[in-house]
């Protein structure tokens, strides 16, 4: 049973959306499995003109073949999930409601928990991470502080009442009046209504993924998270099973919210790669920051999640640059010296000097392109370069934000 995984190499929006749809059309792939994160993910895959946007559900729904999956490390907000396959119906998805399952070991993201995403951001002020406010990390909290609510929960009416109002009390006691138009006992008349509509999408997923991988069934695995903001985990992999981990990157960088980035551009070359790239985050519309390609940051990905291929997403964005520059090293700037990888202190990651590789543009249109040998030799060494950096091969070129836009 070959399975693929999916992994972002950076701090998300890599375009791994793209890559999962192209692996899961597959007519051999039968399952498309997430392992993590939540509503706060956004992936966009445009087909015969239509864009089809993924927050919460597996983008392996495009497959009208596929099953898939939310693992037990997703965190489900419940009237998200309804709408999103509501708004993929709309736009003809087949069958969507018969391919779809929920691991009953999922945590629940509460309104409760949006609340306070929200004012957890407000008392950090200056320092805020920048978050979604979907309430993605407050559930995550919940959960290691093993207070959090399972999807399993919902399906006794006395387990999940006692729950969310002991989160509500607990909460109310943090943020005193700044909860007051927060009504627990309206969140629980929503769930009255979810306890007779879910039960249809929930299972055991260990016992489901524990069945595919006996009976080889082919399967991509999606990680919603980049893993410089996230991590992998959930799905009852056995790790002898996996035959491929694909790592995306994007041509530059991108990130959004606060926080460290070396390589942001402020200037023209900042403002360029965000209007052509079109870097507005699918689920908030926030304009995402933007820079040179960091290999610092791709090598410290890679020593985690041993790539064994990697997808080169958004090539086509550098197309008109005269030079481009590459991010090969980080200098401490008290001490002279090269820091030897990707720092875990980030105040030293917001101070770094990097140290560019500056290589040749192509000026010359890379949309569209199909073939390796008819893409500029520029872009091609920009490519090589890449791979010899890295030490891993690009085995798929995303030249466009089509399906078929991808070089293999």
């Amino acid at each position: 049973m070959p399975a693929i995984i999916v992994l972002g190499a950076q701090w998300g929006d890599e375009g791994k959306g793209k890559l999962v749809d192209i692996l899961a059309t597959a007519p051999t792939v039968a399952l498309v499995a997430r392992a993590q994160g939540g509503n706060n993910a956004g992936h966009t895959i445009l087909l015969n003109g239509q864009s089809h946007h993924f927050h919460l559900l597996p983008s392996g729904l495009m497959n009208p073949r596929a099953s898939n999956l939310l693992g037990s490390g997703v965190v489900v907000h419940v009237p998200s999930f309804f709408e999103e396959l509501l708004d993929l119906e709309q736009k003809g998805l087949e069958n969507v409601r018969e391919r779809i399952f929920i691991s009953d070991r999922c945590h629940v993201v509460s309104d409760l928990h949006i609340r306070v995403d929200g004012l957890e951001e407000q008392e950090l002020s200056g320092n805020s991470l920048g978050t979604t406010k979907r309430g993605i990390g407050p559930c995550y909290s919940t959960k290691a502080s093993r207070s959090g609510i399972r999807i399993s929960d919902i399906f006794t009416k006395e387990v999940f009442d006692r729950k969310i109002r002991e989160l509500a009390r607990g909460y109310k006691l943090r943020f005193g009046a700044l909860l007051d138009d927060y009504d627990v006992e309206s969140e629980i008349s929503k769930f009255d209504t979810f306890r007779t509509e879910l039960p249809q999408y929930v299972v055991d997923a260990v016992s489901f993924m524990t069945s595919a991988q006996q009976n080889n069934v082919e399967m991509v695995l999606e990680g919603a998270n980049a893993l410089l903001l996230g991590i992998f985990t959930g799905l009852a992999l056995n790790p002898t099973k996996i035959s491929s981990i694909i790592g995306v990157v994007k041509a530059y960088t991108t990130r959004v919210g606060s926080g460290p980035f070396p390589t942001e551009n402020l200037d023209e070359v900042g403002i360029r790669l965000q209007e052509l790239g079109r870097e507005f985050g699918v689920t908030t519309g926030r304009r995402r920051r933007c820079g040179w390609l960091d290999l610092v940051c791709i090598k410290f990905s890679t020593a985690i999640n041993h790539y064994t291929a990697l997808n080169l997403t958004k090539l086509d964005v550098l197309d008109t640059f005269e030079t481009v520059k590459i991010a090969i090293a980080y200098v401490h700037p008290e001490t002279g010296e090269q820091v030897p990888s990707f720092p875990a202190d980030l105040n030293l990651l917001s101070k770094v000097e990097v140290v560019y590789h500056e290589m040749p543009g192509w000026n010359s249109p890379t949309m569209g392109v199909k073939a390796y040998h008819d893409l500029p030799k520029a872009a091609r060494d920009y490519v090589e370069y890449i791979e010899q950096f890295v030490g891993v091969k690009i085995k798929y070129i995303g030249t466009g934000p089509a399906r078929e836009a991808m070089i293999t």
